[in-house]
């Protein structure tokens, strides 16, 4: 595997070091730390500092020292034998640098952590982790613990979903970890309180028939999964829910005791930006665990090493 993990001293990206640092790499991995350094020079020549301080060249020097300070801490953390680990100051903005960076080493997976701490602050997503998961060009991983004991697969059936469920089968870092696989049944409400009785109940009728067939058809979703998973006496689980497909998957990583929800996502590409569907979206925001997505544009050399790789509702 090739592996970019980026860096930048926050209490975010700690977590994601010691996540990297607590994963059996396969052998042979590669691993590279970055950090993006923003050009200085810009910073202090934008509208509300006109002229750059007698002292830049100064603090761009200290800046560079902290960062390949940390970059140097992050890489001695995770190496160990067998695993290839380098470290790296880059110059950019932080976004794009760490984009680029993942297409020019070509990497399988990339990691950083996540802006959110506390119950409600982990709805706050950091723009830099929210644009790259959006861009880059392979799943993306943003850390929220220090672990993966226990990984769930979001799955409705989808091309999007086989393409998470064959990273949860085949990534050796993942493919013996206990699973649960969670497919949500949902169907929008027919009826509105005012409708005339009798047409209420031909809609209550209908909505139940409805729902009764998507939780047939998720069920099928869930159970074709747990079987593909479950090989080599892996313990895999599988849970048909109903209602919304983010809120209920949020909730079930809480109830099953998630560290990890990988979830593919169909990313839209437009000339302006790449847009992840919306419940993986606000399952990234609100999933009070680490989050692996895995996009349409994102798959095509993510499991080089390994073989990996229907349609409900769209993640």
């Amino acid at each position: 595997m090739r592996v970019l993990l980026a860096v930048d001293g926050s209490p975010g990206a700690g977590v994601a070091t010691d996540l990297a640092a607590s994963i059996d790499w396969p052998h042979g991995t590669q691993l590279r730390v970055m950090s993006a350094l923003a050009d200085q020079a810009q910073v202090f020549a934008s509208a509300w500092a006109p002229a750059a301080p007698a002292e830049l060249q100064r603090l761009e020097d200290d800046l560079i020292a902290a960062q390949e300070s940390q970059v140097a801490a992050a890489v001695n953390a995770v190496s160990r034998p067998g695993v290839t680990v380098e470290g790296r100051v880059v110059r950019g903005r932080a976004a794009t640098a760490i984009v680029d960076e993942a297409a020019e080493f070509v990497a399988d997976l990339v990691m950083l952590g996540s802006r959110g701490h506390g119950a409600f602050e982990n709805a706050l997503l950091g723009s830099v982790s929210a644009e790259v998961v959006d861009h880059a060009p392979c799943p993306v991983l943003v850390a929220r613990r220090p672990y993966v004991r226990r990984v769930m697969l979001a799955d409705d059936g989808s091309p999007d979903a086989a393409r998470a469920r064959g990273l949860v089968r085949d990534w050796p870092i993942l493919r013996t970890r206990p699973a649960c696989v969670v497919s949500v049944a949902t169907v929008p409400v027919p009826w509105e309180p005012a409708v005339a009785p009798l047409a209420g109940s031909f809609a209550a009728d209908s909505y139940a028939i409805a729902l009764a067939e998507s939780r047939r058809a998720h069920a099928e979703v869930a159970h074709r999964a747990h079987d593909e998973l479950a090989v080599e006496g892996r313990p895999v689980e599988y849970s048909v829910r109903v209602g919304s497909p983010a809120g209920e998957l949020v909730a079930a990583t809480v109830e099953w005791g998630a560290d990890l929800i990988v979830i593919g996502s169909h990313g839209r590409t437009g000339l302006r930006r790449v847009l992840l569907g919306s419940v993986a979206r606000s399952v990234l925001l609100h999933a009070p665990c680490s989050v692996l997505v895995v996009r349409q544009q994102a798959v095509e050399h993510a499991s080089a090493e390994a073989a990996s790789a229907g349609d409900l509702v769209p993640i």
